[in-house]
C-alpha cells in the first residue's frame, strides 16, 4: 500500500509528493518556513515525526520543546510537520513513521539549509610605495562555501589569481586602483566589497614645452610630471631658483607647471630647468626659451639629466662640429 508524503516551503507554491520509503533532499533559506507533509488513511493506527532518532511528535503529543515546531492536520488524512524560521541547526533528516495493521512504513526528507554568501571581513583601503609586497584579504561565509574572486576594476577588470588572500609581489603604479572582491555560492546575489589601493612613486617628467617668442612678447615654458603624491615644482635659470617676481609668473596645477616671462629681453633667452619632486624622489628636465628662428624640438620630450650636462653636450658638439 502506497502512502504519500510531501514538503513545501512557506511562500513557495511548489508542493512535492513522495512515496513512503524514498529519501529526498530539500533546500531552504534561513528564516523561511518548512512544511513537511505526510498523508495517511484510516488504516493507520499510529503515526509520528522524528528528527534523526529524536521524537518530535507522537500522534498529536508534542515531544519537542522548540516553539517553532508544530503539526498541520487537515481532517484525519494529513499529518504534516511545520518548522517556522528555519535555522542552519534544523538541517538534517526528518522521518514520518506510520504504523499500519500490516507493517510499519516511513518516509524521509533531508532538509538542507542554504545561506547566501556574505563577506564579513575585507582589507581596509591602503597606501603603499611602489615595489612593496601587498596582501589583500576577503573572508566570507555561506552554505555552500562561497567562491571568492578578485578583479582590478581599472582599466581592464580582468580576473586575478587569488581567493581569500590576494598577493601582489612588488606592486607597480599601474596596479593601483579599486579592487573588487566577490563572494558567490549561487544561493542569492553575490556579495561584493571593494578595496582602494594607492601606489606612491617618485616623479617622472613626461612632457616639456619650449617656446621662441620675439623680444618684447611673453614667453611660456611648460613642464608635466606624473607622481604620487602629487609633485611639487621648482624652476631654475642656471643655479638660481626662480620665483613669482616682477616679470615672472609661475603657475602650478596638479602635475603641470607653467613659467611665464613677460616682456622677453635678450638676456631671457637660454636654458631653464624644471624640477619635479615629492618625498620619494626628484627628476629634472631642461626647457628652452629660443630666439625666433633658432628653436629646435619646441615640443621636447622629458630629459632626466641635469641641464648642466645638456649644456656641456652642446658645447662639445659645437667644438667637434657635429
Amino acid at each position: 500500500m502506497e502512502r504519500k508524503y510531501s514538503h513545501q516551503a512557506t511562500g513557495r507554491r511548489q508542493p512535492f509528493t513522495y512515496s513512503l520509503g524514498v529519501t529526498r533532499r530539500e533546500f531552504l533559506h534561513p528564516h523561511t518556513s518548512s512544511c513537511n507533509r505526510c498523508y495517511v488513511d484510516d488504516k493507520v493506527s499510529k503515526v509520528a515525526w522524528l528528527n534523526r532518532s529524536n521524537i518530535i511528535f507522537a500522534g498529536e503529543d508534542k515531544w519537542s520543546l522548540d516553539p517553532r515546531v508544530g503539526l498541520v492536520t487537515k481532517g484525519q488524512l494529513e499529518y504534516s510537520l511545520r518548522i517556522q524560521k528555519v535555522d542552519v541547526y534544523d538541517e538534517g533528516s526528518y522521518t514520518c513513521s506510520i504504523q499500519t495493521k500490516q507493517q510499519p512504513k516511513t518516509s524521509q526528507v533531508y532538509l538542507i539549509v542554504q545561506v547566501p554568501a556574505t563577506i564579513y571581513k575585507v582589507s581596509e583601503d591602503i597606501i603603499v610605495n611602489e615595489g612593496s609586497n601587498v596582501t589583500l584579504s576577503c573572508l566570507a561565509s555561506g552554505r555552500p562555501d562561497p567562491l571568492i574572486t578578485w578583479r582590478l576594476l581599472n582599466p581592464s577588470a580582468e580576473p586575478l589569481d587569488g581567493e581569500e588572500y590576494l598577493d601582489i609581489i612588488g606592486i607597480m603604479r599601474n596596479q593601483a586602483g579599486r579592487y573588487e572582491c566577490k563572494a558567490s555560492n549561487d544561493v542569492a546575489t553575490p556579495d561584493v566589497k571593494y578595496v582602494n589601493v594607492v601606489v606612491n612613486y617618485p616623479p617622472s617628467i613626461r612632457k616639456t614645452q619650449s617656446s621662441e617668442p620675439p623680444v618684447g612678447r611673453m614667453g611660456t615654458l611648460q613642464c608635466e610630471a606624473a607622481a604620487v603624491p602629487t609633485p611639487e615644482f621648482e624652476w631654475y635659470r642656471d643655479d638660481k631658483r626662480l620665483s613669482n617676481t616682477q616679470g615672472i609668473n609661475i603657475q602650478m596645477l596638479g602635475g603641470n607647471t607653467i613659467l611665464m616671462i613677460a616682456n622677453v629681453t635678450e638676456e631671457d633667452y637660454g636654458n631653464y630647468t624644471c624640477v619635479a619632486s615629492n618625498r620619494l624622489g626628484a627628476q629634472s628636465a631642461s626647457v628652452f626659451l629660443y630666439r625666433p628662428g633658432t628653436g629646435r624640438d619646441i615640443n621636447g620630450s622629458a630629459c632626466a639629466s641635469l641641464s648642466l650636462w645638456l649644456l656641456l653636450a652642446s658645447f662639445a658638439c659645437l667644438f667637434f662640429k657635429c
